[in-house]
């Protein structure tokens, strides 16, 4: 029986599938360690929360001065649909797709469009690790904790509502498959990694890639809508400002920019390679 021979770049360069799981397992658990050293994870001390907090009104301050501070009322919209407009399918939704949709992008391009992969895994790459500058740097607390009155929310040790931002953190009321508050999540989540937001980076990232690889009329429009409805997603459950969107499509646009020019150079330096003399004569 013959093997199936592993999908080849350009250059002829073989992609290892195996090596490509170990590249992205170790990458993540980098990435999720780094993440979660700062902010809320970090201890969430007074300071951590007033710093959140404090950036918190500041990206609030910039929505009003355009005019467009409406994640409140597009909640409340939202909400008072009937049926509560099923928020939980949206926050299981919010806890799932972000990974399922993005590995199974990265694993049929893998095998469809092995010459496209090294760029938009490089990018995707990139794009996860700018993030984690503006974790560091911008720990931001989400609409959702506004008037929580958890350790974590600006709430705490206050009336519920303190602040009267109204924003209803939607996992914890109506539930998901987890729950930021829990008592292991808690511990291992980063609640203030909030910008950039990268279930907008990686939804659009998933769009990009999906879109060459799909036929049909109906799939290409569900793939032009999934970064439109992942950031619908996040406003409506509390886990986003809008900005933060943005900071996730601006991340996503330095991560191409990492990504093709380190994917470009290893492919140059693969053809010289394999071009050169000493190859030619190599047995």
């Amino acid at each position: 029986m013959n093997r199936r021979e592993p999908p080849a770049t350009e250059s002829g360069r073989r992609l290892r599938w195996w090596r490509e799981l170990l590249y992205i397992g170790v990458f993540y658990l980098v990435y999720s360690a780094v993440r979660n050293t700062f902010g809320s994870a970090g201890g969430a001390g007074r300071e951590a929360v007033a710093n959140a907090f404090g950036h918190a009104k500041d990206v609030i301050a910039v929505q009003r001065a355009i005019g467009l501070w409406f994640e409140p009322a597009l909640q409340r919209w939202y909400l008072d649909l009937p049926g509560l407009g099923w928020i939980r399918a949206w926050n299981i939704y919010y806890g799932t797709a972000h990974f399922v949709v993005t590995i199974a992008a990265l694993a049929w391009l893998f095998r469809r469009q092995p010459d496209r992969y090294p760029v938009w895994r490089n990018t995707l790459a990139a794009m996860t690790a700018l993030a984690l500058v503006g974790f560091a740097t911008f720990t931001l607390m989400p609409p959702r904790l506004l008037d929580d009155t958890t350790r974590y929310g600006a709430c705490y040790q206050q009336e519920k509502g303190c602040h009267g931002y109204q924003v209803v953190d939607t996992l914890a009321v109506h539930g998901g498959l987890w729950s930021f508050g829990s008592g292991a999540m808690a511990k291992v989540s980063n609640q203030y990694a909030a910008m950039p937001s990268m279930h907008t980076g990686w939804s659009t990232w998933c769009a990009i890639v999906l879109f060459p690889l799909v036929r049909r009329r109906w799939a290409k429009a569900l793939v032009v809508a999934y970064p439109g409805v992942t950031v619908f997603c996040i406003l409506i459950t509390g886990n986003h400002y809008w900005l933060d969107a943005v900071g996730g499509w601006a991340a996503l646009a330095g991560g191409w920019w990492i990504g093709s020019r380190a994917a470009a150079l290893v492919e140059r330096r693969l053809q010289a390679r394999a071009e050169s003399p000493e190859a030619a004569l190599a047995p």
